[in-house]
C-alpha cells in the first residue's frame, strides 16, 4: 500500500509529526473555518469543536492510520476506516471535501514544521493522506450505493414524544412524504439536522432505539447540559433545541441510517454492555434478538447514575426477558429505595459468568468501554470479538 521509500520517510518523521499533530490539527481548523465558514455553521459539530474533541479525535485517527501503514505494510486499518466512513456519510460528506481538507491540511503542517517539511517529507505524508481519503471515498461510495442515498436529509414527521426519563426523551418519527422506511440494522444511528435560532444548521447524530419492522422510526435523546457529571462543557445545542421546541407535528431533517455496530449474525453468546444513554442501540439489539428468536445466552449488562435515570429501563428488561436465555446485570452509582438488588458503584464483571466464544458490543462513555473491554480481555474474550460504538468524535485512538 504505501511505497517503500514513503514507508522509511514516514516511519522517520512519524514522532516529528506525532508530538506536532495536536497543533497541526487546531491550525488546520482555523484556516477551514476562515476560509469556509459555513463549514463551522452547517456541518461540522460547534460544541465538538469548542470543547477541542474533534481535533483530537482527527490528530489521533491521522497518527493511528499512519502508524499502523508503517507496521503493516500489506494490510489496511478497516475497522477504523469503516467506523468513520459511517460518520461521514450520515453527514453527507461528498469526495471533493477532501480536496478541500487536503489543501489546508498541509498548509498547517508546513506552518508548524517549517523548514523540516522537505520535498521528500512532503511527499510521504501526501501519499499517507490520500491513501486515507480514496479508502474513505471508497468505502463512503459503497455506503451511499447501499442506501441508495445521495447523502442529503430528508424530511420527517414527528408522530409522539415519550419523555423517557428527566433528561431523555423518544421521538418516533416517519417519512414526511409517505415514503417506505429505509431498511437498518439494529445498532445503527440517523443523523439529524436543525435550523438553530442564529440560522446555523447543526447535525448530530442519534441511534435508533427500535428494531426494524417497526412502521415508525424512534430515536431516544439525552439533553447534553453544561455541567455533565461534573465536567464543565458546552451545553447541546441540538439535543436542547429538541427537547425544547420538539413536539408531535415537528419535522425534523434525518439521514439514511448508518454505524457499523451491528450484530453480525452469529448464534454466539453475547455480551450487550451500555452505561448512559449508550443503551439506546442496545435496546434495538434486544427487541431484534427477541423478534429472531436467538437461543444462544445473552448476558444484558449496564450502568447509570441511578435507576431514575436508567433511561428505556422497562424496555431493557422486557426484551431481555423475552429471550431463551438471558441475564441482566445492572450497576447505580446512586441505588434508590426499592431496588435492593442492583449492584451499586461501576461495573465489575468478576461475578458475571462470560462463556467461551462470547462476542461484545459496548457502547457509552469511553472510561466505561475502556474498563468493561479491559475485563473481557481478561476473561479471554479476543479484542476481535469486542465491537464498540462512540458517541461523538472516536477518542480511543487519539487516547492511545
Amino acid at each position: 500500500m504505501l511505497s517503500e521509500q514513503s514507508a522509511i520517510t514516514v516511519r522517520a518523521t512519524l514522532p516529528v509529526v506525532g508530538a506536532a499533530i495536536g497543533e497541526i490539527t487546531e491550525r488546520f481548523y482555523a484556516g477551514l473555518f476562515s476560509a469556509h465558514p459555513e463549514l463551522l455553521r452547517d456541518l461540522f459539530n460547534r460544541g465538538n469543536q469548542a470543547a477541542g474533541t474533534q481535533r483530537q479525535a482527527l490528530a489521533g485517527s491521522i497518527a493511528a492510520f499512519a502508524t499502523y501503514l508503517v507496521e503493516h505494510p500489506d494490510e489496511r486499518p478497516d475497522a477504523m476506516l469503516s467506523r468513520i466512513a459511517h460518520k461521514h456519510a450520515s453527514l453527507g460528506v461528498a469526495p471533493e471535501q477532501y480536496k478541500v481538507v487536503h489543501e489546508h491540511l498541509f498548509a498547517a503542517i508546513v506552518e508548524v514544521l517549517g523548514d523540516a517539511v522537505t520535498a521528500e517529507v512532503a511527499a510521504a505524508w501526501d501519499e499517507v493522506y490520500w491513501l486515507m481519503a480514496n479508502a474513505l471515498i471508497a468505502i463512503e461510495k459503497r455506503l451511499y450505493d447501499e442506501n441508495a442515498d445521495d447523502g442529503s436529509l430528508r424530511p420527517w414527521v414527528v408522530t409522539e414524544r415519550v419523555e423517557e426519563t428527566a433528561d431523555v426523551a423518544t421521538f418516533r418519527i416517519r417519512p414526511a412524504d409517505g415514503a417506505p422506511l429505509p431498511d437498518f440494522r439494529a445498532g445503527q444511528y440517523v443523523s439529524v439536522g436543525v435550523e438553530l435560532p442564529d440560522g446555523a444548521r447543526q447535525i448530530r447524530q442519534y441511534s435508533l432505539s427500535g428494531a426494524p419492522g417497526s412502521p415508525v422510526r424512534q430515536i431516544s435523546v439525552k439533553r447534553v447540559r453544561a455541567d455533565e457529571n461534573g465536567v464543565t462543557g458546552p451545553e447541546g445545542e441540538v439535543s436542547g433545541h429538541l427537547h425544547a421546541q420538539v413536539r408531535e407535528g415537528s419535522v425534523l431533517q434525518v439521514s439514511a441510517p448508518y454505524g457499523d455496530l451491528v450484530l453480525d449474525g452469529t448464534d454466539a453468546p453475547l455480551i450487550l454492555a451500555s452505561a448512559g444513554i449508550g443503551v439506546t442501540p442496545v435496546i434495538a439489539m434486544l427487541e431484534q434478538l427477541a423478534i429472531s428468536g436467538h437461543k444462544a445466552p445473552v448476558t444484558v449488562v449496564h450502568a447509570d447514575r441511578s435507576p431514575a435515570e436508567h433511561a428505556l429501563r422497562a424496555d431493557h428488561e422486557a426484551f431481555a426477558g423475552k429471550l431463551a436465555d438471558a441475564e441482566t446485570h445492572f450497576w447505580y452509582e446512586r441505588p434508590e429505595p426499592g431496588h435492593p438488588a442492583e449492584r451499586t458503584g461501576l461495573v465489575d464483571l468478576s461475578g458475571v459468568t462470560v462463556r467461551p466464544g462470547t462476542h461484545a458490543y459496548l457502547c457509552g462513555p469511553l472510561p466505561f468501554m475502556r474498563a468493561v473491554r479491559t475485563q473481557l480481555l481478561g476473561k479471554g474474550v479476543p479484542a476481535s470479538d469486542i465491537h464498540y460504538e462512540v458517541f461523538g468524535p472516536d477518542l480511543w485512538l487519539a487516547q492511545g
